[in-house]
């Protein structure tokens, strides 16, 4: 079986490509749209190349405990000597390399959360292999980004500009630069496959699938217009063994840019807070509502004391607009509500018991109420879905259990839902379902669960390994990762 996989495109270790062999050029004939289409992408790579930096990283890593070191009985003179030699031994310094891109000659470069994370230092490369220092500024994990600061010292710096992404059209030509493997400053072109994807990376996704290659040390490097504008960031590809298969994925640079802005003047982002939690409308809960189409986001649960709760939404409610913009499905709401101005009052249109209704809301500020607790993410109401899989988990609680009819002594994760015809559906999974090991492991909760599950993805595993009791009967089951 091909194993296939979404992945974040992690920096390129360094030296990992010491020399290149050869190339194998293919040439290929388009005859269709041709007029359309440059004859040659040389002058935009040679305007837009020097805004584009490589970023290398170092980290110190643990290398663990040396199985070599000997061992002493406690108290021998030894012990403290070899103790101490080993303690040394086990920390390194580890190099990467990535890419980014300058967006103010002040010295403000844009690069992925992933590519710095957790760097001790940061150095930023131009086209024209001057270096400099670089601090960061600010750093989001949830939609991947980070902003750095540099000092040009008197360098002329070339910036480039966030261009709309919205009004990029499939088979648009894009241009992806940076540095893959880091070999250095590469240009590759492609067209947009897509728009609007979502590939459970975050809450907030909205990333262009193009098929201009890009690899590993691609991350963080632009994704241009033929109009020179940045209209995405590149952070992930689809791939069967970490190389480039034609399908990558880029952060739409109208979320982008507005999480860059916040990074630079707060240093952290700012997002609006409506307070509920949501789930799909699912053809069957359409209908059991009296909706004629699945679309909005279904109110499972609200905040006491949040925006919405003073403003009169209900669980149960079904939300089809926000300030004006369309919710077609469930993931829609967060990142609309995520990139409205705090405190703004905005009108949401929702559906309640057959009738539509209107409701207006003054946001609250999202990170605030993480800050106090407000947003309701204790660990007991922890749930997440797992589309690949075809089926959502909950923390088993004492009340959930009781609510289940299960023994209420019982610990770990119970299955919520299943998708029918899905790969957790067909290996027999069903609601109620206790989920006690992942492998030989112990699962106690849901976020020890969705950090498994996310390992095996980035291991290339073909599907998971879990221990179901039901009834009291336990057994193993195996689930593979869908396709698509």
């Amino acid at each position: 079986m091909i194993k296939t996989f979404v992945r974040p495109l992690r920096p390129a270790k360094e030296a990992l490509i010491p020399a290149i062999a050869g190339f194998v050029v293919v040439f290929l004939s388009v005859t269709v749209g041709a007029a359309e289409r440059p004859d040659s992408f040389a002058d935009q790579a040679e305007k837009l190349s020097p805004a584009v930096v490589n970023i290398s990283t170092t980290t110190i890593v643990s290398k663990g405990p040396s199985s070599d070191m000997p061992q002493f009985p406690p108290g021998s003179p030894f012990e403290e000597f070899f103790k101490n030699f080993g303690d040394n031994d086990r920390k390194r310094r580890s190099s990467s390399l990535g890419s980014g891109f300058i967006i103010d000659k002040k010295g403000i470069v844009v690069t992925n959360y992933h590519v710095i994370e957790n760097a001790e230092e940061i150095t930023v490369g131009l086209s024209d292999d001057k270096s400099f220092k670089a601090k960061v500024l600010g750093q989001d994990q949830k939609t991947d980004i980070a902003v750095l600061k540099i000092d040009p010292d008197g360098v002329e710096l070339t910036a480039v500009e966030f261009g709309d992404s919205d009004k990029l059209r499939v088979g648009d030509w894009v241009l992806a630069i940076g540095n893959p493997f880091g070999l250095g400053g590469t240009v590759t072109a492609g067209i947009v496959s897509a728009r609007g994807r979502d590939i459970g990376n975050g809450p907030y996704d909205d990333f262009i699938q193009t098929d201009a290659s890009i690899n590993r040390g691609n991350s963080g490097g632009p994704l241009f217009n033929l109009d020179g504008e940045v209209i995405g960031i590149n952070t992930a590809i689809f791939s069967q063994s970490g190389g480039s298969v034609g399908i990558g994925f880029a952060i739409s640079s109208n979320l982008a840019k507005r999480v860059t802005a916040q990074l630079e003047e707060f240093g952290t982002t700012r997002r609006g807070w409506l307070g509920v939690f949501i789930q799909e409308v699912t053809p069957d809960i359409a209908g059991s509502l009296g909706l004629e189409t699945a679309e909005g986001a279904l109110v499972s649960s609200v905040n006491e004391g949040s925006p919405a709760d003073v403003a009169g939404v209900e669980p149960g409610d079904v939300i089809f607009s926000f300030d004006g913009n369309r919710i077609e499905k469930m993931r829609d709401l967060p990142r609309i509500v995520a990139e409205t101005d705090i405190g703004s009052k905005v009108s949401v249109e929702l559906f309640r018991e057959g009738k539509s209704m209107t409701v207006t809301v003054e946001l609250g500020e999202l990170e605030k109420a993480e800050l106090v607790g407000s947003t309701g993410k204790d660990a007991d109401a922890e749930s997440r879905s797992f589309d690949a899989l075809g089926f959502s988990v909950q923390n088993l609680t004492t009340d959930l259990a009781a609510e289940l009819g299960l023994d209420t002594k019982l610990t770990g994760v119970v299955v919520t839902e299943v998708v029918g015809g899905g790969p957790a559906a067909n290996k027999g999974l069903e609601p109620g379902d206790v989920i006690r090991r992942f492998g030989q492991r112990r699962i106690e909760t849901v976020s020890a669960f969705a950090q498994a599950v996310e390992k095996a993805r980035d291991a290339g595993r073909s599907g998971i390994l879990v221990l179901v009791e039901r009834e009291g009967n336990q057994r193993f089951v195996q689930i593979s990762f869908a396709d698509d």
